[in-house]
């Protein structure tokens, strides 16, 4: 690995956003540490440049420790980039208050833990902070994914303008992803005609591909949204209208 080469953290690497999330950042030059509970034939086109752990990011000593062993292992820390999360589905009173604590960690409690032990590093790199929140936090979601996952998503659309503000200072900047529904084991696992109805609902008539989310991804994590902070992009389709 060349000694100025830029290092990505990406959580939830192993699902299908975070695959094309981990190929895309690798063409772009990053070298990138995949992070998963479970890791299995992602792409490692350059192995010198790729490095891989086990974790689950609700844990606190896990998440710590994988952010310190990626720093020694690349040297330096540039982009975290969080995708991990879990969908849940409706109505509320269907939902346990076991489901609805397990839903709100693995989506806006790890986006806490990752965030707070990548700081330093992020400091130091002027780097980036890339959550992942849906378009279920600003449409108020629904049965098919949750009231909880709804609540999460939206936490994490108000985390990161907390924090673009009080990481300004420190020259790191933090942004938020909204995507639409993505061709991911998350979409199929829905009936034939809830999907075919996603597809009827998005403007631009079809169903977004994990690259797409993973073009939007190459860009924030750039130089060239080097003035970009404090802003979710809506990776839509026109589902959702801003």
């Amino acid at each position: 690995m060349a000694a100025a080469q830029r290092v990505a953290l990406v959580t939830g690497a192993g699902g299908g956003i975070g695959r094309a999330v981990v190929a895309r950042l690798m063409q772009d030059g990053f070298a990138v540490g995949a992070v998963d509970l479970a890791l299995a034939d992602l792409p490692c086109a350059i192995p010198a440049a790729f490095a891989a752990w086990s974790a689950d990011v609700t844990d606190e000593e896990r998440v710590a420790a994988v952010v310190a062993e990626c720093v020694q292992r690349f040297g330096r820390l540039d982009a975290v980039v969080h995708l991990a999360g879990a969908v849940g589905k409706g109505p509320l009173v269907d939902v346990s208050l076991e489901e609805w604590r397990r839903l709100l960690d693995v989506n806006l409690t790890s986006a806490f833990l990752i965030a707070r032990a990548a700081h330093e590093s992020l400091k130091a790199s002027a780097g980036s902070l890339l959550l992942t929140a849906s378009v279920n936090a600003r449409n108020g979601g629904s049965a098919l994914s949750g009231p909880a996952y709804a609540v999460a998503k939206a936490g994490i659309v108000n985390l990161t303008r907390y924090l673009a503000k009080e990481w300004g200072g420190d020259g790191i900047r933090v942004n938020c992803i909204a995507p639409g529904p993505v061709d991911t084991p998350m979409v199929a696992r829905l009936p034939a005609e809830a999907i075919e109805g996603l597809r009827r609902s998005v403007p631009l008539g079809r169903i977004a591909q994990p690259g797409d989310v993973a073009s939007v991804v190459s860009f924030l994590c750039s130089p060239a949204a080097g003035y970009l902070t404090g802003t979710t992009l809506n990776v839509s389709g026109g589902l959702l209208l801003d």
